[in-house]
């Protein structure tokens, strides 16, 4: 058995209790599957097998370096938002060249740590920060290798806080004004211009838009080097989604037949950035009653040992996750507010929720909380960051010990 599924009652890891490895290691915990990251990885590869590319995992999804090194195991490459997440790839196994470094604020520092390791492209926002990687690798003596992230005005039909391809969303140059910078950075010495990028948003379900972008971008490749601008790759970014209530998924292989169309006849090797694809169903975060508690006139209120702090998901952005009992009693279900501990009445992972009876203690799983889950966790109230335990290959282990008080006050000075 691999994923999350139940077994004799309750629900089990890749064959194995949660509830077991929940009473070695405390909750709050997230719990990954190793055998659905391999399936997820695998499904995705195979999708694009007939045509060259590579698979650049986004780090933002999560970033803890036993998974990083699970899928670099697996061929992937990375894709890297910030200085700190080119740090983990490094600390993962990825060579510099395996690295994407993308990011609508890069610092000066950053760039210039991208200059220096010669990643494989560094994904420019605007003329502006073109003209700064030239500098950079100019004072180096050095070529950096560059690509052009496309804003193309593309609705990717998904929650607003992550649509990224619209003209007013912060990211990217606006269509229009790609292909002269394009032949800009061709006449820059420090710079040799190698793609062209796009990413629409997060969480897309209708391949549609991504075919749009997938035009979009060959349209462009084919019009500079008819300019004398001969690029390497196609980038189309991250952006499938997965079926957060279990019925809606985005299929691989219509992903692949939407893009690869346009992208082929171009020639040039394709690079993808999944993320939550690949995490997001391979992981739960399990929690534990801390107390329940129904009055006349108010709802029922399930109240657990994890909330935001652990996952801001559905406080951020209205997600949907579903929420199980890890061994489930006996009784009917009643509708439930499945809150956390915090001192915020935004602190709710679930709302209008049927759940069967529970005590105090028992387990609460918060699933496909793999992706955008431990990697947005924060220390509000003092509240110590979960661990880590990843099953695989036959056992589970800790990959991320539970942060005690010394590490919360660690960094402080009086």
């Amino acid at each position: 058995m691999s994923g999350f599924a139940f077994l004799d009652g309750q629900l089990a890891c890749d064959g194995y209790p949660v509830a077991t490895i929940a009473r070695d290691h405390g909750t709050p915990l997230y719990l990954y599957s190793g055998a659905a990251i391999r399936a997820a990885y695998g499904s995705l590869d195979r999708a694009f097998a007939g045509y060259p590319h590579t698979v650049h995992f986004a780090l933002k999804a999560n970033s803890t370096l036993a998974i990083l090194r699970l899928l670099r195991g697996l061929g992937a490459s990375a894709d890297a938002n910030s200085g700190g997440e080119i740090e983990a790839a490094l600390r993962a196994g990825f060579d510099p060249s395996q690295i994407v470094f993308t990011g609508v604020g890069k610092t000066r520092d950053e760039l210039d740590r991208a200059v220096a390791l010669g990643v494989n492209a560094i994904n420019i926002e605007s003329d502006g920060e073109a003209d700064r990687i030239d500098a950079l690798a100019r004072a180096r003596g050095v070529t950096a290798r560059v690509a052009v992230r496309v804003n193309p005005d593309i609705d990717p039909n998904t929650h607003a806080h992550i649509s990224t391809g619209l003209r007013v969303n912060k990211f990217g140059v606006p269509l229009e004004f790609v292909a002269p910078l394009l032949r800009s950075l061709a006449r820059k010495p420090g710079l040799e211009p190698v793609g062209v990028h796009v990413h629409l948003g997060s969480q897309i379900v209708d391949v549609e838009p991504l075919a749009r972008a997938a035009r979009v971008l060959a349209d462009l490749a084919r019009e500079v080097r008819d300019a004398g601008v001969r690029l390497k790759h196609i980038d189309m970014g991250g952006g499938l989604g997965i079926a957060y209530d279990g019925v809606t998924m985005a299929d691989p292989a219509a992903y692949a037949a939407a893009v690869l169309p346009a992208i082929r006849e171009t020639g040039l090797h394709l690079i993808i950035e999944p993320g939550r694809f690949l995490l997001a169903a391979a992981g739960i975060l399990v929690g534990r009653v801390a107390d329940t508690k129904s009055y006349a006139g108010s709802p029922r209120f399930i109240v657990l040992d994890t909330g935001m702090t652990e996952l801001i998901r559905p406080m951020l952005y209205e997600a949907v996750h579903r929420i199980v009992a890890v061994a489930p009693r006996p009784g009917a279900d009643v509708e439930s507010e499945v809150v956390g501990p915090l001192c915020e009445t935004s602190d709710t992972l679930g709302h209008a929720r049927m759940i069967g009876p529970v005590e105090v203690d028992d387990l609460i799983a918060v699933l496909d909380a793999g992706a955008y889950g431990f990697v947005m966790a924060s220390n509000y109230n003092r509240r110590r960051f979960p661990a880590e335990v990843l099953v695989d290959d036959g056992q589970w282990r800790v990959i991320r010990r539970r942060q005690t008080y010394d590490d919360l006050f660690r960094n402080e000075q009086d």
